[in-house]
């Protein structure tokens, strides 16, 4: 393996560590809310105010993605990821204090601003650093470890107290921390402050020595060409080369928040009990985890083989027919009243439809933020990333205190048909609008989607020919050191 595609992996291991945390975060009301029903805390906390809680780690998403604009501009983006420890930390030290449920709001509300500063920060930065042929296999390589993190905690969490599985939330921050102190900053952020020298020397770590000059020269003319326009937030939402791109970011993470996953995960414990099999809550969390983190396994393989948008369709797709599953079943238990005896014996299949529909919505929800990082230029990256979360935080805010409120007036029937019909909406709206952005270049996804970000005066300042010599230079140069290893 060549030596700056090896570092670039160690990256993507450091930038893991802190992806496995917000799993672990994201994860936490899987066991614990079971555990509150059983009455096993001394939180004094009612099912409305629990919605509430669960409600706050979005909204904390939203503020913790305006910080990350801020922050990644001014600062970095490795600062950034650094910084993500504090809020973190934070309300971590509160879980383990918290004994009502306004302190448990402000516990979820910090993780969320933690969340929100990696989610931002991790597919922009990883977009930056990594060769277009393994990009996205490290992005998708991050989200499973993510999944890695739920099960971690759905898996130790039900056979911990309370407060055990709190203290155990302090390990992870500080063990990403150490490692991502070693990591280097993205050259693009460089380049884009006027650092050169110091994107050389990031390029150094990241790339073969044999190519470097090569690829600042693309980046410095890539790089030159997306700041020449405005990065205001008006100029993305008026420039009509950026409509596209915002329709498509948009409607991603619309179907993916409102389409349940998260939802159906922190309230897995409370589901599988009202399924009422015969078999322990535990071993049915530990079973849905454990499927769960083989399926974000798997979709890191294959990502680069099928494409983006094949995995987006199917995965939609395949989900809403999952959920439409357990719906009919909780719609037989709930609305028609069949006898528990008799559909006792299909409570499997409903357990494996809502294990499937979650499993099964990592294809979609690990590539969508793959996409939105690659089809957004330079100049107007982080205020579209920023914008796409604050409208996921929102959205995902009002999925989390409406889930029991649409569960008290249609039951869990309602539920999920309602999340079913927004899954084969996503997979609608991918087929007609998503382009397959697999094995291209951030500038070739960018001249696909017609994104013109210089005028043609500019343009024609820039020596095209050269541009396509010195990327087939690079690649003649890559092929040739292969050859040579062999």
């Amino acid at each position: 393996m060549e030596r700056g595609r090896l570092v670039q992996y160690l990256v993507a291991v450091a930038l893991s560590l802190s992806t496995a945390t917000i799993g672990t975060l994201s994860a936490w009301p899987t066991p614990v809310v079971p555990k509150i029903k059983n009455n096993e805390t001394f939180v004094d906390i009612t099912k409305d105010e629990l919605a509430t809680v669960m409600a706050m780690s979005p909204l904390g998403f939203v503020v913790g993605s305006l910080a990350t604009r801020f922050i990644s501009d001014s600062l970095g983006r490795r600062t950034t990821i650094l910084a993500s420890v504090v809020p973190i930390i934070c309300g971590t030290i509160i879980a383990t204090l918290a004994r009502v449920s306004w302190l448990l709001c402000i516990m979820y509300f910090l993780w969320g601003i933690g969340t929100g500063m990696i989610s931002t920060v991790v597919g922009i930065y990883t977009a930056e650093i990594a060769d277009k042929d393994i990009r996205a296999t490290l992005s998708v390589g991050t989200r499973f470890m993510f999944n890695f993190g739920n099960l971690l905690v759905i898996s130790i969490g039900p056979f911990l107290s309370y407060y055990t599985l709190n203290y155990c939330f302090f390990i992870l921050p500080v063990v990403y921390f150490v490692a991502c102190v070693f990591i280097p900053e993205s050259p693009y952020y460089y380049l884009k402050e006027g650092r050169v020298e110091h994107a050389r020397k990031s390029l150094l770590k990241l790339k073969d020595k044999e190519i470097v000059d090569q690829e600042l020269e693309l980046m410095k003319g890539h790089v030159s060409k997306e700041m020449r326009n405005s990065s205001s937030a008006w100029e993305l939402f008026t420039g009509k080369q950026y409509r596209r791109p915002l329709v498509i970011a948009f409607g991603l993470k619309l179907t993916q928040i409102m389409s349940g996953g998260m939802s159906i995960q922190q309230y897995m414990g409370l589901i599988t009990q009202e399924i009422g099999l015969d078999v322990q809550t535990s071993t049915l969390l530990i079973i849905f985890g454990a499927f769960k983190f083989i399926v974000g396994v798997l979709s890191s393989f294959v990502v680069d083989r099928v494409g983006r948008r094949p995995l987006l369709i199917y995965s939609f797709l395949s989900t809403g027919i999952c959920l439409a599953i357990a719906g009919l079943y909780f719609f037989l238990q709930e609305v028609i009243r069949v006898d528990h005896s008799v559909l006792k014996a299909y409570g499997i299949a409903a357990f494996m439809a809502i294990m499937l529909s979650n499993g099964l919505s990592i294809g979609y929800s690990s590539i969508i933020g793959v996409i939105t990082a690659e089809i957004f230029p330079l100049n107007v990256k982080f205020i579209a990333m920023t914008s796409v979360n604050i409208l996921g935080g929102c959205l995902g805010s009002a999925v989390a205190k409406s889930y029991q409120a649409i569960n008290n007036v249609a039951g869990f029937c309602g539920v999920f048909w309602v999340f079913a019909s927004v899954a084969f909406v996503g997979a609608i709206f991918s087929y007609m609008t998503t382009p397959e952005t697999k094995g291209k270049s951030l500038q070739e996804i960018q001249e696909m989607l017609h994104i013109n970000i210089v005028s043609s005066d500019e343009e024609g300042k820039l020596n095209d020919v050269e541009v396509i010599e010195m990327i087939e230079k690079c690649r003649e140069l890559k092929e040739s050191k292969k050859d040579y290893s062999l």
